[in-house]
């Protein structure tokens, strides 16, 4: 049996287990899809988070419980008469089809910016062309990252810079006017260029290949790995974080950077 065919068997074996616990198991008899919503909003976190630390095996882990998900989504929709397991697979399988005419058609491409760009494209399209552009991009995301997809899907439709070095000078233009704000001490004002700054900064992630959120958090990790430290050598010398003065915080900071590896 070749890995295909094993995977097949498997993929039975997971729906054949999933059939058995709706028939029998009072908790997984009593989900529903609006409640495991917030479990596959947590599952999605938890597979981000094993990412970034590189743990393959946490990895394929995730995976296997955002399977769970998908398979148990589906099984309430075969239930409920509204969809099944088949119509996901389906519909996923026309859509990878359609929107990849340079694999399945005869459409070239130059390279994979073409590519993302015939891809949004074709959403558009799906809807008879009356789709919006930025209306594939859920109004829940998280903030920076909701930036960083209408960005890019508006770049898809060549609304965005015609060189990228050119983003610096809105990044000035937004940080002068957050400036201006807050020599005013106009705090309704300086939110508002502050977010206007954010937003040009995604932009110089986006355009120099960064994903901002990935950005953001490796630094977050860096931070807690430093501060952890500066505890720790706090607490070492009997003392509290709330008795030290900034400068000797700052040296144990510092040596922090080398100790954690994070020069």
């Amino acid at each position: 049996m070749n890995e295909r065919d094993r995977t097949l068997k498997a993929f039975g074996r997971l729906l054949d287990i999933m059939d058995a616990l709706r028939e029998k198991c009072p908790w997984d008899k009593e989900q529903t899809i609006e409640s495991l919503r917030p479990l596959t909003i947590e599952e999605t976190y938890e597979l981000s988070e094993a990412i970034l630390e590189r743990d393959h095996t946490g990895i394929a882990k995730e995976l296997g419980d955002m399977l769970l998900h998908i398979v148990f989504y589906a099984k309430i929709g075969s239930e409920q008469q509204t969809f099944s397991m088949e119509d996901v697979i389906q519909k996923l399988s026309e859509k990878l089809t359609y929107r990849h005419p340079h694999v399945f058609g005869e459409r070239a491409v130059r390279d994979s910016g073409e590519v993302v760009e015939n891809w949004e494209a074709l959403k558009i399209t799906e809807k008879g062309g009356n789709k919006a552009v930025l209306s594939g991009v859920p109004l829940g995301l998280p903030a920076l990252i909701k930036a960083y997809r209408m960005q890019d899907k508006a770049r898809a439709v060549g609304f965005d810079w015609e060189e990228r070095a050119q983003v610096w000078d809105k990044v000035e233009e937004e940080l002068a006017e957050f400036k201006e704000a807050q020599k005013r001490d106009d705090s309704p004002q300086m939110e508002a260029e502050f977010g206007d700054l954010l937003f040009s900064l995604v932009n110089v992630a986006r355009l120099y290949g960064i994903n901002p959120e990935t950005a953001l958090e490796l630094t977050n990790r860096k931070f807690m790995r430093r501060f952890a430290y500066l505890e720790r050598e706090t607490i070492k010398k009997g003392r509290s974080l709330k008795e030290m003065t900034l400068g000797e915080m700052d040296e144990i900071w510092e040596r922090a950077k080398s100790i954690t590896g994070d020069e």
